[in-house]
C-alpha cells in the first residue's frame, strides 16, 4: 500500500506550519543542488516544493520530471531570501521524511506548463498530458463548476433531469445523421441525435412540464472552431408558458453562473427583433460590445446622378452605410482589406468616404454632390476624421455584407469594450428559400410556432412570416436558440403542408409525434444551449477543442485513439454491410 495523501499540494499555507502531511503527485520540476534536491510537486490544485536529502532518502536521485510519486513530511516557512510571490504557496515548503515512486515517466512530449507552443496536433495526440498543464485542468474544472451551477439552478427551479435515447431514428433536423446499422434488423439503421427536440416535445405531452439535460448530441457536418462531430447541449424545455417565462429562467441562470464564478451581470437581458438586428448590425448575432451601427441612406441619393446607387435604388435595393470615427486615417492597403471582407460577403464592391478637414477623399468623389455628402454625414453623425463605409445592393445583401465589415472592424482595430454583453433575438424568419431544394424550408425547425398574425401571409408572402423563435447572444456569438413549438396536431400537419413535406413523409418520419399530439399536449417551449461554447466563452478561449477533454480535429478525427478505424470483416458481416471497392 502506498503512502495515501491527506492533503492537496495547492492547498496548503502558513497555517499548517509544523503539520506532517502526505502529498501525492506529479514532479513539475527537479533541481539538484548536490546536498539538497528540491522538487515541484504538483496535482490538480496546484504546486508546492518539496525538499530532500538525497543522503536519507537516495530513491530521490532517480526522481525525474512528470515522475508520479508520495511523499511524507512536515510543513516549514522557506528560508529568507527564499520565498516565492509568484507561487500560492511560495511561503513553505516540505522537509521530506519518506518518498515512494509510484511510477516512473518518459521524457515528457510537451511541456506541462501553460503559454505552450506546441502544435494542436500533439497536444491532442498526448491529451491526457496536456490535461495536466494548469491552464487546461483549471478549464476542466470552471467546466465541472458551470454544470453544477446550472443543475442546482434548475432543481431550485422545478426542473427534472431527464435522459433521452442516443440511439433514435433519423429525422431531418439540418445536418447529417450518424447512422448505427442494427445487428438484428438488416437493413435498418438507428440514428445518433442532432438534438433531443422530439423526445423534450414528448416529455411536455407526458406531463413532467419542466425538463433539463446535460445531453450528447451528434452532427456529421463540416467542421470549424464552434462546432465538433460530437458536443454537449444544454436542452430545456417547459409547459404552459410563453418568451417572456423562458426568458426570465434563462436569465436567472446566466446571473447564478457568473455570480459563482466571481462575477455580476445585469438582467433582464435588452431584446430586439430579427428585423431591426439585420437592419442595424447586419446579422443575427449583433456584437453589442461597440456601436458603428448601420443606417439606411437611401434618402441621401434619392436623386443622385451616382449610376451605381441610382440603379440599385431604382431596381428596389438599399444604400446601407456605416460611420468609422477616426477611420480616415487608415492607409489604402487597410481600406482594400475591408473592401475584401464586403466582397468575400457579397458585396459587389465598397464605397468609401474620408473626411479631411478641407474635404473629403474617396475614389467616387467626381459622381457625388456636395449637399449628398452633407445628408449623408449629418444621417451617420459623421466628422473631421471619420471614414465613412457603404455598400449598395438588395437590402439583406447590403446589410449582411456591411456587418460583416463591422464585424471585422470591431475586431481588427480592437473596438470591443470588456464585459458581457447580452442580447435577445427574437421574432426570426419562419421560412427560408432553399435553392438547392427549390422550396421553402424551416428556418428554425418544423415544431416552431409562426405567429399567429402571420399564418395568413403563408400563401401570399412566405418570407414575411415570422416564428416565435429566439437566440441568445453573447458578444456576438450565438449561445442558445429556441422556440415555442407547435402543440396541435392540426397545426403542425397544415406547416408540413407549407413546406411542402407531403403528409406520407410526415407519418414515416413523425407518426409518433404526431399522434402524440391526439392526447391532451400542453402548450410548451424551450431553448438549448451550446454548452462547450458557453464554457469556451466564459474561459476566452475562441475554439470549443481547448475546453472538451478529447475533442476530434478539424478533419473529424482522433489523434489519441485514431478513431475512426477500419473494422474487420466480420463485424461488417454480422451487420450484414458490405464495402464497395
Amino acid at each position: 500500500m502506498f503512502l495515501k495523501k491527506n492533503a492537496n499540494c495547492g492547498e496548503l499555507n502558513k497555517d499548517k506550519i509544523g503539520q506532517e502531511v502526505v502529498l501525492n503527485g506529479w514532479v513539475q520540476k527537479r533541481r539538484d543542488l548536490g546536498g539538497l534536491i528540491f522538487l515541484d510537486l504538483r496535482d490538480r490544485t496546484g504546486l508546492i516544493q518539496v525538499t530532500v536529502n538525497p543522503e536519507e532518502l537516495p530513491e530521490a536521485e532517480k526522481v525525474r520530471n512528470e515522475y508520479v510519486i508520495a511523499i511524507r513530511g512536515e510543513v516549514t516557512s522557506r528560508p529568507e531570501g527564499a520565498i516565492n510571490p509568484d507561487m500560492p504557496t511560495g511561503e513553505i515548503e516540505i522537509q521530506t521524511l519518506e518518498l515512494e515512486i509510484l511510477n516512473p515517466s518518459q521524457a515528457s512530449p510537451l511541456p506541462v506548463e501553460d503559454n505552450i507552443d506546441t502544435r494542436e496536433e500533439v497536444r491532442l495526440r498526448y491529451r491526457y498530458v496536456d490535461l495536466r498543464r494548469p491552464e487546461m485542468a483549471k478549464k476542466m474544472v470552471l467546466r465541472h463548476q458551470v454544470a453544477k451551477a446550472i443543475r442546482d439552478f434548475l432543481d431550485r427551479e422545478g426542473f427534472l433531469e431527464i435522459e433521452t435515447p442516443v440511439l433514435t431514428r433519423s429525422t431531418p433536423e439540418g445536418a447529417r445523421d450518424y447512422l448505427v446499422p442494427s445487428r438484428k434488423s438488416k437493413g435498418h439503421f438507428f440514428a445518433l441525435p442532432q438534438s433531443p427536440q422530439l423526445f423534450k416535445q414528448l416529455l411536455m405531452v407526458s406531463g413532467l412540464e419542466r425538463y433539463f439535460q446535460l445531453a450528447r448530441c451528434f452532427r456529421d457536418e463540416d467542421l470549424r472552431g464552434d462546432r465538433q462531430p460530437e458536443f454537449t447541449q444544454l436542452d430545456m424545455e417547459m409547459s404552459f408558458v410563453n418568451e417572456e417565462d423562458i426568458f426570465s429562467v434563462v436569465e436567472g441562470m446566466m446571473a447564478e453562473i457568473y455570480q459563482r464564478l466571481g462575477e455580476e451581470i445585469k438582467i433582464p437581458f435588452p431584446r430586439i427583433t430579427y428585423r431591426q438586428a439585420m437592419d442595424r448590425f447586419g446579422t443575427d448575432k449583433p456584437d453589442l460590445s461597440f456601436g458603428l451601427e448601420l443606417e439606411d441612406v437611401s434618402d441621401s441619393f434619392s436623386e443622385t446622378d451616382f449610376k451605381v446607387f441610382s440603379s440599385i435604388i431604382a431596381s428596389g435595393g438599399r444604400i446601407k452605410a456605416l460611420n468609422f470615427p477616426g477611420g480616415a486615417g487608415l492607409s489604402r492597403k487597410e481600406i482594400d482589406r475591408l473592401e475584401k471582407v464586403a466582397k468575400d460577403n457579397g458585396a459587389k464592391g465598397l464605397v468609401w468616404l474620408a473626411l479631411k478637414e478641407e474635404s473629403f477623399q474617396s475614389p467616387v468623389k467626381k459622381f457625388i454632390r456636395e449637399d449628398e455628402v452633407v445628408s449623408l454625414t449629418t444621417k451617420l453623425q459623421a466628422d473631421y476624421g471619420d471614414l465613412i463605409l457603404a455598400v449598395a445592393d438588395e437590402e439583406k445583401k447590403a446589410s449582411q455584407a456591411l456587418g460583416s465589415v463591422r464585424a471585422f472592424i470591431g475586431r481588427e482595430y480592437n473596438l470591443r469594450q470588456p464585459g458581457n454583453f447580452f442580447l435577445w433575438v427574437t421574432e426570426f424568419p419562419f421560412m427560408e428559400y432553399s435553392e438547392e431544394e427549390n422550396r421553402f424550408v424551416a428556418a428554425h425547425h418544423p415544431f416552431t410556432q409562426p405567429l399567429k398574425e402571420d399564418i395568413k401571409l403563408v400563401d401570399v408572402d412566405p418570407e414575411r412570416v415570422r416564428a416565435r423563435a429566439y437566440d441568445l447572444v453573447l458578444n456576438g456569438v450565438e449561445l442558445a436558440s429556441g422556440s415555442i413549438r407547435i402543440h396541435s396536431r392540426d397545426l403542425q400537419e397544415k406547416v408540413f403542408e407549407m413546406l411542402k413535406i407531403p403528409l406520407e413523409e410526415a407519418e414515416e418520419k413523425f407518426g409518433f409525434l404526431l399522434e402524440a399530439f391526439q392526447y391532451g399536449t400542453p402548450p410548451h417551449g424551450g431553448i438549448a444551449f451550446g454548452f462547450d461554447r458557453m464554457v469556451m466563452m466564459l474561459t476566452g478561449d475562441n475554439t470549443i477543442r481547448e475546453v472538451i477533454a478529447f475533442p476530434k480535429t478539424l478533419r473529424g478525427v482522433c489523434p489519441l485513439t485514431r478513431a475512426p478505424g477500419l473494422v474487420d470483416l466480420k463485424q461488417l458481416q454480422e451487420l450484414h454491410l458490405r464495402l464497395d471497392d
